[in-house]
């Protein structure tokens, strides 16, 4: 079993998440006693929030990239990065660590191309949403095309995310606002919606939706699973 360097902490809620499921998934496919061999690197949220609002990414991709490292010297043979925003900087990251790092957009790629989808709504941070190292790597690598909400409903969506998700706070308007943007992808011609924020799998589940959901927090602790297991 390879050990899994996990960068979290972006937020803790959601890093709780993939720490369940990677040793869930670890213990469902060898059985008895066993876990997973895992490093988590937990930010301060507040401190790299702040680095992103405020636009300096290139501190945010320092602090990533001297995380990663941390990680590689306490063992660590691939890294994974407990959030889609910050895969902004996932090249820069891979490359300066050294060692492998599983992309949550390619993950999450492989896992709708098993199906027929094709149109696919994106729900996110607004960076992830609006920017294009993420939407850019679905369509050119995975043959999708992504959809997102109009600008008033990705606000909305945003702001939901930093300030109740992160903090743990599930919140019932704030169900029905996602569900009534949700109605708008699918209106829009979307078949599946991907929930390409980890904390977003907190709030909307597969049966707040009338099409198939992606959860990339799930997606992805999946594919570490499997990542760590081969041969």
């Amino acid at each position: 079993m390879k050990t899994i360097g996990i960068l979290g902490g972006m937020s803790w809620e959601s890093s709780a998440e993939y720490y369940r499921l990677i040793n869930e998934g670890i213990a469902a496919r060898l059985g008895g006693s066993h876990s997973a061999k895992c490093l988590l690197y937990s930010f301060d949220f507040h401190e790299m929030e702040a680095l992103q609002t405020a636009g300096r990414w290139e501190e945010a991709t320092g602090l990533m990239i001297d995380a990663a490292l941390a990680l590689k010297g306490g063992g660590a043979q691939f890294l994974v990065i407990a959030t889609n925003t910050m895969h902004k900087v996932a090249a820069a990251v891979e490359a300066a660590a050294g060692i492998p790092l599983l992309h949550i957009a390619d993950a999450a790629g492989e896992a709708i191309t098993q199906y027929p989808y094709k149109r696919i709504g994106l729900l996110g941070t607004a960076f992830t949403m609006e920017e294009p190292f993420y939407r850019e790597r679905l369509e050119s690598r995975y043959g999708l095309k992504v959809l997102i909400p109009e600008k008033a409903d990705r606000e909305a969506v945003h702001r939901v995310i930093y300030k109740e998700l992160v903090a743990g706070k599930i919140v019932p308007e704030s169900k029905k606002e996602y569900q009534r943007i949700i109605g708008s992808l699918i209106a829009s011609g979307a078949q599946a919606v991907l929930l390409a924020c980890t904390e977003i799998g907190l709030l909307i589940k597969k049966n707040d939706c009338t099409v198939p959901l992606f959860d990339t927090t799930v997606i992805h602790a999946h594919a570490a699973v499997e990542y760590a297991l081969e041969s």
